[in-house]
Parts: structure tokens; C-alpha cells; sequence
């Protein structure tokens, strides 16, 4: 019922955010009389205000055109090579008539980026994939809203990730270098653990960044809401059906608007500065000041929603049973076990103000994965980098990415770690 009230109210409201639109327009527009009146300036910043806070915010788009490499401009086309109901893998093709260019990419490492499915579009991570595309071939899971996936698509549970994430990596090919960003370290690790037990070529390196690998260390408040909380709150407080108007109506999920929710809910004060200041900035003019805001928050707005039985497989899993710490994860008949890893080296990234994935969370894969030699183990604290500093941001361009870069580049020639793959283990 709550998420059919929220779509009634969205519907009311729709109408309201774009007369809220074309007046400010109407008090900005150099042509317009009203422009000239007295306080004109504060009544088109208030009135844009009451449009951005009341209006629908769609799923951006990556719109990365091109990039430079070597100085040369290069050109970006995004291409889907493998279409799953509940994902997209996107690659993004670079193109250059410079021959030299040409051949450097060619032979740069490939990346597969594994988006979180927590929330926000993978479109989050857009920063991240323009700055690893002037070095490597990149490759991204682009996750599908719940919301427009019909219920004859079946369920999508925590299990369903894991095969999404083995299949992908099997399309790249044993070469690729898979990064991680937050909740997809979890089952990221999985996939390869389950890989590497079963025999398959695995990654040639894996980076996870900022992810609940032992939610038990520094728990935030994030993590103590999904520990605190029993199972059962949980699937009566949190999940919906979807309503009648959109393809996935009666699926069940986490809705997308409570999630926001629970985000804004975490630094209420900071986004109501943030949104004082930037009716500040159209009032005083400061175009560059103003477009930077919109730009963080049509990202920042835009939410998915997630399938029930992957958020809650997620909570238990990861923040109730920590069975892949305490060794008891079984996938599909199978146990998950990290230490069956070998040939693939480890990096891990945390931030040193991260308040979503405390410190030592994501550390903690080290000590699963025995199996890598520690000369292969690798470990690197951003200073002063919160949660999403370690991917966006100056500190992710200027600080995470030479580590990131320097240590696929160190793995990136087939043979670097000489490890024969485990016997096939027999399913229990």
C-alpha cells in the first residue's frame, strides 16, 4: 500500500514540479518582463528549488563520449554484448584513427567494474569508468530497475548475482581484471572463490573497494541497522509490491524511494546546506556553482528498485549470518571457499572516513584468501577519502586510481603467478 500512496503522491505532484519550472524560467529569462521586477532573482531560485525537490528523477545516462589518451582525443561508443533480465553488460568500445593510439589500446588490460546493486544506478560509477577508460578496456554490469522487469523474468536472488557475475567474467575471457565497488565485494569474491574450486581459469586480479567482505569490523550505522534489526522486520517493513503502472507491477522488492529515504536520513543537515546553497548560487548567479549541484543530485535522486529476494538473501547473508567470514556460504550445493584462490592477485581499498563499510571490512579478504601468495596481497587506506571518494572525486583520480592502475598493470601478463588450479571439488 505505502508504495501505491508514494506513486499517487509522485502523480499529484508532477504537475506542480513543472509549473514550478516554467515560472522560474518565467522570473530568469532575459526576454521576460517579470525578469526586470523587484526580487525576480529570488523568486526563479525558489521556484527552480521547488522543482528540483519536487519532480521525478529518471536514470541518468553514462554519456561518455570520449576520452584522451596520449593526448589524442579518442572516441567512446557503449556497446551491450550480453542482455540478462535483471542486468546489462555494457562495454565501452574506444575508437582513434591514430595508429600509434590505436595499437597501445589494443594491448592495455581489460576491466570488468561490477556496479553495486544497492540503490543508485551504475551510472554512479561514472567517474570511475572515464578515468580507468585512458588506460584499460572497460566493461560494466549496468543493473536493471525491479520495477520494469516482468514477473514471468522469475526471481533474482543473491545466488542469481553470483552466476551473473561468473558468466560475465567467462564472456571477457580469464584475462580481464575485476573490480569491485562496495556491496558487489561480497559476492564478487563468490564468484571467483566457486570458479577457482571448480577448476575455471580465474581472474588474472581482483580489487575490491569499500565492501562489507566482515561487516562485524567497525560496524557504521549502516551496518547496525541491518544487524540490529531481526529477518522478519525486515520482509514486513521494507519490501512492496510494485504498483499496476509499471512493467514489473506485483513484483516484490525494496523500493527505491525508501531507500533515498535512509540515504538522505543519514546527513539530513548536509543536504539541506547543500540545497540553501545552491539557492544562493542562482541567486547571486553562480552558474558553475549551480550546475555542479544538479549534477550531483540527478545522479545522487535516481534510484532503483531491488528485488526482495536479493535484499534479503543480502541481509542475511552478509549482515546477520556472516557466513562467508564464519566459512558456512553455500551457492547452489556448493561452499564457498575463498582459499581455493590462487592465481588471481588481491587488491583492497578502503577509505579512511568511509561511514558506509567500516574499517577492516574490506580488509578482512586477505585473510580468507590464504591461498594467494602475500607478495600478491595488497592493501591501500585513501587518506581523507570517505565511501565515495575511493571511486569519484579528486581523491579517486588523483589518489585510488594510480594504486588501482599500477597494481592490474603489475598482473596484467598471463603467467605472472604461477598457480595450478585446484581438483574440481565435488558438490555437497
Amino acid at each position: 500500500m505505502l508504495y501505491q500512496l508514494y506513486e499517487t503522491q509522485r502523480a499529484l505532484m508532477s504537475p506542480f514540479a513543472e509549473f514550478a519550472s516554467a515560472s522560474a524560467k518565467l522570473y530568469s529569462h532575459p526576454l521576460s518582463p517579470f525578469a526586470h521586477t523587484p526580487m525576480s532573482q529570488r523568486l526563479s531560485a525558489g521556484l527552480d528549488l521547488m522543482h528540483r525537490l519536487a519532480k521525478e528523477y529518471e536514470k541518468p545516462q553514462f554519456d561518455i563520449r570520449g576520452i584522451e589518451v596520449d593526448g589524442v582525443e579518442v572516441a567512446v561508443q557503449e556497446l551491450v554484448p550480453v542482455t540478462k533480465p535483471f542486468c546489462r553488460l555494457l562495454r565501452f568500445k574506444r575508437y582513434t584513427d591514430d595508429l600509434a593510439v590505436l595499437s597501445k589500446m589494443k594491448e592495455q588490460p581489460t576491466v570488468l567494474v561490477v556496479a553495486p546493486l544497492s540503490g543508485h544506478h551504475s551510472t554512479l560509477l561514472r567517474d570511475t569508468v572515464k578515468q580507468l577508460l585512458k588506460d584499460h578496456k572497460v566493461f560494466i554490469t549496468d543493473w536493471t530497475d525491479a520495477r520494469m522487469v516482468p514477473l514471468e523474468a522469475g526471481p533474482f536472488h543473491l545466488d542469481d548475482y553470483i552466476a551473473y557475475v561468473q558468466e560475465f567474467i567467462r564472456h571477457i575471457g580469464p584475462e580481464c581484471h575485476v573490480i569491485s565497488v562496495c556491496q558487489p565485494t561480497v559476492p564478487v569474491l563468490a564468484a571467483i572463490s566457486l570458479m577457482a574450486s571448480n577448476g575455471e581459469q580465474t581472474p588474472r586480479s581482483m580489487t575490491m573497494m569499500g565492501g562489507p567482505i566482515d561487516a562485524s569490523k567497525s560496524p557504521t550505522a549502516v551496518n547496525n541497522l541491518a544487524m540490529n534489526r531481526s529477518f522478519s522486520w525486515f520482509e514486513t517493513n521494507v519490501i512492496y509490491r510494485v504498483p499496476t503502472n509499471f512493467p514489473g507491477a506485483g513484483r516484490a522488492v525494496y523500493p527505491g524511494f525508501l531507500q533515498h529515504t535512509g540515504f538522505v536520513a543519514m546527513n539530513p543537515d548536509r543536504h539541506a546546506t547543500s540545497h540553501y546553497d545552491y539557492f544562493l548560487d542562482l541567486v547571486q548567479g553562480d552558474d558553475e556553482g549551480a550546475e555542479a549541484h544538479r549534477q550531483f543530485y540527478d545522479e545522487y535522486n535516481a534510484v532503483l528498485d531491488m528485488p526482495a529476494e536479493y535484499y534479503l538473501d543480502t541481509i542475511k547473508t552478509v549482515f546477520q549470518d556472516f557466513a562467508l567470514i564464519n566459512g558456512t556460504w553455500v551457492v547452489d550445493g556448493q561452499l564457498v571457499l575463498p582459499q581455493d584462490i590462487k592465481g588471481t592477485a588481491l587488491l583492497t581499498v578502503e577509505g579512511e572516513l568511509d561511514d558506509i563499510s567500516g574499517a577492516g571490512q574490506t580488509r578482512a579478504a586477505h585473510g580468507l584468501c590464504s591461498g594467494i601468495d602475500a607478495e600478491h596481497q595488497h592493501h591501500y587506506v585513501a587518506e581523507g577519502a570517505g565511501h565515495y571518494g575511493i571511486f569519484s572525486g579528486r581523491r579517486w583520480r588523483e589518489k585510488v586510481y594510480p594504486q588501482v592502475r599500477d597494481f592490474i598493470a603489475q598482473y596484467d601478463h598471463a603467467g605472472t603467478m604461477a598457480a595450478a588450479a585446484p581438483k574440481r571439488r565435488k558438490r555437497t
